[in-house]
């Protein structure tokens, strides 16, 4: 029994110091590599591709990894790519997750590097941009390949490199994104034992790291709404049953859920209607109207009550007012709420602070934004935290937000997002030995 504490004491020590030792390592291959992935990103961000055709992304992604030595699988869920590493030692699995896809947002930001891409969506001319800074989460996890590769020989285990398409989404009637990848294996040959993931956030400070165990952000439903009515001309609207009212109507009484069905002492919600369309000029009363919105849950409960009470209030509002209406939920995509394994977060936790500084990591509230990073988890063990990427001088009230025109992301944040993906791994491997 002596013995066996004796070697224990030798052992803790001897982990601790390795450990360490890997992760100074790293901290100096990332420190200097900064430029490189600021480059990339750089690249990325001149060059975006919307979910499901992000063909020259890939290719530059892959060039990456091959010319790291490391094993690459390229046309994953379409336009994907996942690189390989394995260790010089035996070990676990850990993967690590990168978003590849821009958004339909026409860039504002005065750079040397924007976005001048245009093309159509939804019947609409615009232009793409890299307004999520998703070409940041790429240009990072390609550093961290960088760094992981130079350090082969003292991985104990495989790191699975995963650069995943169409996080945003994909038009109605394709298949794409996390749900593609997992439903093709990506989690399998080699299992994953678990995910790491990261997403950079233009109203936190650079420097800092933010996270959440359990949900940490919202499962999403889009949803169609399809009023009928009767047309008529705009003078005489007697004759006609008017579905723009009634749309009025029903979007006024969604809002209802949020403030009078949901116990919002819990969980928050949102329900939201971003589109709408009917009618082609001032004088006459359409037939019909659609709209697109969007609902977003942090518990199953809540998810199943939001669509029945949808559900009712627009077909009874219709109903009432002589009118029908038709209710697609979800209409072209469905994202679970993403979890945190709650042990997994306690366990890693003291790697976050490690590498940012413990006054530097910060407990966040959940948040109505959606990631796809859930379909995942559903299948492993995951963490997904946030990154600082404000500059430290300015108010985040007042940072745009993500998914706007002005989208803006300070550069300096990257290297610490590098140094995160690295400890969380080499410490995971290390417990697991």
């Amino acid at each position: 029994m002596k013995t066996f504490l004796f070697s224990a004491l030798l052992i803790t020590p001897l982990f601790t110091f390795a450990q360490t030792n890997l992760k100074t390592d790293a901290a100096k291959k990332a420190d200097a590599i900064t430029q490189k992935v600021i480059n990339w990103r750089r690249d990325f961000h001149e060059h975006p591709e919307l979910g499901n055709l992000e063909n020259r992304t890939a290719e530059v992604i892959a060039k990456h990894l091959q010319s790291l030595g490391i094993e690459v699988k390229t046309g994953v869920a379409k336009t994907g790519v996942v690189g390989i590493l394995v260790g010089g030692k035996a070990g676990p699995v850990v993967a690590l997750r990168a978003d590849m896809d821009g958004l339909p947002v026409t860039e504002r930001v005065v750079l040397p590097f924007a976005s001048k891409v245009k093309t159509t969506y939804n019947d609409q001319e615009v232009g793409v941009m890299h307004a999520c800074g998703h070409d940041s989460h790429m240009a990072i996890l390609m550093g961290v390949a960088e760094v992981m590769a130079s350090m082969k020989k003292d991985i104990a285990g495989t790191v699975k490199f995963i650069f995943q398409p169409a996080e945003e989404g994909v038009p109605v009637g394709q298949e794409g994104g996390a749900e593609l990848m997992v439903k093709e294996g990506v989690l399998q040959n080699p299992k994953v034992d678990v995910i790491f993931g990261l997403h950079i956030n233009s109203q936190t400070p650079v420097g800092q790291i933010t996270y959440k165990p359990g949900g940490t952000m919202a499962a999403v439903n889009d949803m169609k709404i399809t009023v009928t009515g009767k047309q008529a001309h705009g003078a005489y609207p007697w004759s006609s049953v008017d579905p723009i009212v009634v749309s009025a109507q029903i979007i006024n009484s969604l809002q209802t859920i949020v403030s009078r069905n949901l116990n919002v002492t819990e969980n928050p919600g949102v329900v939201t209607i971003g589109s709408i369309h009917g009618g082609v000029r001032s004088n006459i009363i359409p037939e019909k109207v659609d709209m697109l919105g969007t609902v977003r849950n942090l518990s199953a409960a809540d998810e199943k009550m939001f669509i029945e009470r949808i559900k009712t209030i627009v077909i009874k509002t219709a109903e009432a007012a002589g009118a029908t209406a038709e209710v697609k939920i979800p209409y072209s995509a469905h994202y679970p709420v993403t979890f945190n394994d709650v042990a997994l977060t306690e366990k890693m936790l003291p790697t976050l602070q490690y590498t940012a500084g413990a006054d530097n990591v910060k407990l966040k509230p959940p948040v109505t934004g959606a990631e796809d990073f859930s379909f995942f988890q559903e299948k492993v063990s995951g963490l997904f935290f946030f990154l600082g990427g404000m500059p430290k001088d300015q108010d985040p009230l007042k940072a745009p937000s993500h998914h706007t025109p002005d989208f803006f992301l300070d550069e300096s944040g990257f290297t610490l997002g590098v140094k995160a993906l690295c400890n969380l791994t080499f410490d995971y491997l290390g417990m697991k030995k």
